[in-house]
């Protein structure tokens, strides 16, 4: 992921109503929810919801497709997953053992890590 779409994705998660439908979608994995289902369950109106699905499908947190009249929404995990790593990547310094619970992490680029015995 490049820095510019990882400031991208985490702007449009530094809003309390984003961050709740990302949340939500993650929940409603791998059915994912149609656009009036999310905005009943946040009480949020419709048109502001659609508003904020389209921030975060710009940012690719969300997919969406059309199943017959309604527009099923769907969390974008491998974006997010991009940006998780992407956080953490030269974490400690390029040591990973010593971040050994956070998934996705690995050396620094153009160093070796340190493996302890």
């Amino acid at each position: 992921m490049e820095q510019e779409q990882a400031i991208l994705a985490l702007a449009a998660l530094a809003q309390a109503t984003r961050l709740s439908v990302f949340r939500l979608l993650v929940k409603h994995e791998p059915d994912g929810l149609a656009a009036g289902d999310i905005a009943a369950a946040l009480a949020v109106p419709p048109n502001t919801m659609s508003a904020h699905l389209a921030i975060l499908a710009r940012a690719g947190l969300v997919t969406s497709e059309r199943r017959s009249r309604s527009i099923i929404y769907r969390a974008g995990l491998a974006t997010f997953r991009d940006l998780t790593s992407f956080m953490v990547e030269d974490c400690c310094g390029g040591r990973a053992e010593l971040c050994a619970p956070i998934a996705g992490c690995k050396p620094a680029r153009g160093r070796r890590a340190k493996l302890t015995a």
